[in-house]
C-alpha cells in the first residue's frame, strides 16, 4: 500500500514537472490556460498575476512590474517624476554627464541654508567648475563646442547636424589636427562639413559670416579636415538652395519647380561643373521667374542669395542658352 502511494506521488510529481516544462517553453506573448486551453487571460497588476477569465486558474504569478511605481495623469507630471536625466550628447564637452549644484542656497524642503553651509556650497560649486574642465583638452572642447552651438543657432541648423559637427570636431581633436590652426576655424569647418553631409543648404559665405574667421581660412581648414578625416562629402546640389531663396523672394511653387527643372537639365549638360552652387541656384531662380511671368530683379535675387549681380547675369545667360529659352 505504501509502495503504491509512493509510486503515485512520483508519477504525480513527474507529470507536474512535464507540465511546468511545457509552460516555461510557452512564449510569454502566447500564454494559454493549461487547465481549459483558453486564451482569454487577464492581468492583475495588484497581485502580479495572470488569471484565466474562463476557469479562474492562475496561469502566471509573481510578475515583475517594469513600469514606474507612481501614477501620472498628464505630461507635466510624467516629466516631473522622471528619474532619469538628460540624454548623452556630443554637443557638451562632458557629454552631459555631470553634476550641477544649484545656485540657490536652499535645502530639499526649500529652507535657507545656514551661513556655514552656504560657504560650503560655494566652495563645492567652485571646485565643481574646476573639475569639469580640468585639462587643456576639456577647455578646448568647452570653447569649441560653444562656438559650434552659437554659429548653428545663428544659422538655424537642426539639432542632428549640430551633433554631427561636434563629433567631427572631436575626431579632429583626437587625431591632433588642431596645432597650427585656430579653434574658431576648425569649429566653423566642422559645422560646414556637417551641413554638407546632412544636405543642409548653408553656403561657405554664410558660415564665415557668423564665424570669427574669414572665408579663406574656413575653406582652407575645411579642405584639410575633410581630407585628413576621410569625410564622405559629395558635391552640393544647387537645387537644395532653391526653396530657401524662393521663400525669401516670395515666389510661388511653380517658379520653384521650374528653377529646379532648369538646374537638373543644365547640370546634365555639364554647365554646373566648377560653378558656385548658390550663384547657380540664384541664376536658375531668376530665369524661372522670367519664364513664369513672376519676375524679380537681379538685385533682389542677388541680395536673397548673397551673390553678385554679375554672377547671376553670367550664369542665367548660360542656362537660358542651354535650355533654348529666348530671354
Amino acid at each position: 500500500m505504501v509502495e503504491d502511494t509512493r509510486e503515485s506521488v512520483r508519477e504525480y510529481e513527474q507529470a507536474e514537472r512535464e507540465q511546468g516544462k511545457e509552460t516555461e517553453e510557452q512564449p510569454e506573448d502566447e500564454l494559454i490556460c493549461t487547465e481549459c486551453g483558453s486564451e482569454d487571460l487577464v492581468s492583475d497588476a495588484e497581485r502580479a498575476e495572470v488569471v484565466c477569465d474562463d476557469c479562474g486558474l492562475v496561469v502566471e504569478e509573481d510578475q515583475v512590474d517594469r513600469g514606474p511605481e507612481w501614477r501620472a495623469f498628464d505630461s507635466s507630471e510624467r516629466d516631473d517624476k522622471s528619474r532619469v536625466g538628460a540624454p548623452m550628447t556630443k554637443r557638451m564637452h562632458d557629454k552631459g554627464l555631470t553634476t550641477n549644484i544649484d545656485w540657490r542656497d536652499k535645502d530639499a524642503f526649500g529652507q535657507s541654508l545656514s551661513a556655514d553651509r552656504r560657504a560650503q556650497m560655494k566652495r563645492l560649486r567652485k571646485w565643481q567648475n574646476r573639475i569639469r574642465t580640468s585639462g587643456s583638452k576639456e577647455r578646448n572642447l568647452q570653447f569649441a563646442l560653444g562656438e559650434i552651438d552659437r554659429m548653428a543657432s545663428s544659422l538655424n541648423v537642426p539639432e542632428s547636424t549640430r551633433e554631427i559637427s561636434s563629433m567631427i570636431y572631436r575626431r579632429a581633436l583626437d587625431e591632433n589636427l588642431l596645432p597650427g590652426r585656430s579653434i574658431e576655424a576648425v569649429s566653423a569647418s566642422a559645422l560646414y562639413a556637417a551641413c554638407r553631409q546632412e544636405n543642409i543648404p548653408r553656403s561657405l559665405d554664410e558660415i564665415s559670416e557668423v564665424s570669427r574667421v574669414d572665408k579663406q581660412e574656413v575653406a582652407r581648414t575645411y579642405r584639410y579636415i575633410a581630407r585628413q578625416l576621410d569625410l564622405e562629402i559629395g558635391p552640393t546640389n544647387p537645387a537644395e538652395f532653391v526653396p530657401r531663396f524662393a521663400s525669401e523672394l516670395g515666389l510661388s511653387e511653380e517658379v520653384q519647380q521650374k528653377a529646379i527643372d532648369i538646374i537638373d537639365e543644365t547640370a546634365e549638360k555639364g554647365l554646373l561643373s566648377g560653378k558656385s552652387p548658390t550663384g547657380y541656384a540664384a541664376a536658375a531662380i531668376y530665369l524661372a521667374s522670367i519664364l513664369c511671368n513672376d519676375k524679380r530683379t537681379q538685385k533682389e535675387v542677388a541680395d536673397a542669395a548673397n551673390v553678385t549681380e554679375v554672377t547671376i547675369r553670367n550664369r542665367y545667360h548660360e542656362q537660358a542658352e542651354a535650355i533654348g529659352a529666348g530671354v
